[in-house]
């Protein structure tokens, strides 16, 4: 047989064999959700329909959560892969024996703060003092309150605390049974909006008390075995985040594709409100995702002054920016 015929046929073999292996197949991964769908998820839809996770070997799986602390729970079992959460939630959670950690900061300014009727006229922290508060006992926000009054020099005591459950905050607002609460400025603002009436916000961060957001977290042992999963997941979520930036009414359509009874003005006006808060003034420029080393310092403080917190641990066991792309 001619050298020519037999690297034909040993060709045909060796394309034969490549063609019979099978696919490698995408990884079946799971993200569980802080809440239900709010407009900072919107991205996460996006990136989705896009095929941005598709385009990293992901298979991926939104699930709606139950708050923060049920996303530290699920992901700290391995129920799901990944999860989104309050970065103080999470914090507290790890202090306490949760094997967790964050492998993303995408929002690193807190939407907590001070939502009231618009009639009410809280334009700065001062203008709290006489006036009605709807608070909810032991929550973060009203363990933090304590650090906006110590921050803006405020009399407690001229300040009516009324303490009601989370759903009646809204509620106590609308009816004028208090002027003002503490909530979310991507959540009661727009409940209360929604309902006819002009809402004003005043964000913690901007009167000297912020801590980092909202996280991405996954599992330690995630970290260690898998390290290259975790950097495909971020690069994904980062993509999500910018063609979210560059199109917010994409997002909403995908969020709404996804769960046609969600309200997509209310969506949109959540997620405008959000994408605002990414970057902080120390995490500014150096790329969605990315956590200060400042930002989640002092969050740590605020934690251990006034919310509890027991540790020794030093700011990067709580989070890491290594599986960021490289600029």
């Amino acid at each position: 047989m001619k050298k020519s015929r037999i690297f034909t046929v040993l060709a045909a073999m060796w394309t034969a064999v490549f063609l019979a292996a099978p696919a490698q197949s995408a990884d079946d991964v799971s993200v569980r959700l802080n809440w239900y769908l709010v407009g900072f998820h919107a991205p996460i839809y996006l990136g989705k329909a896009n095929g941005y996770f598709t385009d990293e070997g992901i298979n991926l799986t939104i699930n709606e959560g139950r708050g923060s602390g049920v996303a530290t729970q699920v992901v700290g079992s391995k129920s799901d892969t990944f999860g989104i959460a309050d970065a103080g939630t999470m914090i507290i959670a790890v202090s306490k024996g949760i094997p967790i950690q964050a492998i993303m900061s995408p929002m690193n300014v807190s939407p907590f703060g001070i939502i009231s009727r618009a009639d009410a006229n809280i334009r700065t922290p001062q203008d709290l003092e006489g006036k009605k508060l709807a608070v909810t006992a032991g929550d973060a926000l009203t363990q933090l309150f304590p650090a906006v009054v110590k921050s803006n020099d405020l009399d407690a005591g001229k300040i009516d605390m009324i303490f009601v459950d989370p759903a009646a905050k809204v509620v106590s607002v609308l009816e004028k049974k208090a002027d003002a609460l503490l909530g979310s400025a991507d959540a009661q603002f727009f409940q209360i909006e929604a309902k006819g009436v002009k809402a004003a916000a005043l964000n913690f961060a901007d009167i000297g008390v912020n801590t980092v957001g909202l996280s991405v977290i996954t599992h330690r042992d995630t970290v260690a075995e898998n390290p290259d999963l975790v950097r495909r997941f971020v690069k994904a979520m980062q993509r999500s985040y910018e063609a979210a930036i560059a199109d917010p009414d994409a997002a909403i359509a995908a969020a709404v594709d996804a769960k046609p009874d969600v309200d997509a003005g209310v969506l949109k006006g959540q997620l405008l409100v959000d994408l605002g808060l990414l970057e902080s003034p120390s995490s500014k420029g150096k790329g969605i995702g990315y956590g200060a080393a400042e930002d989640w310092g002092r969050t740590i403080s605020l934690l251990k002054e006034y919310r509890g917190l027991k540790t020794d641990e030093d700011a990067s066991h709580f989070y890491t920016n290594a599986f960021l792309p490289k600029p």
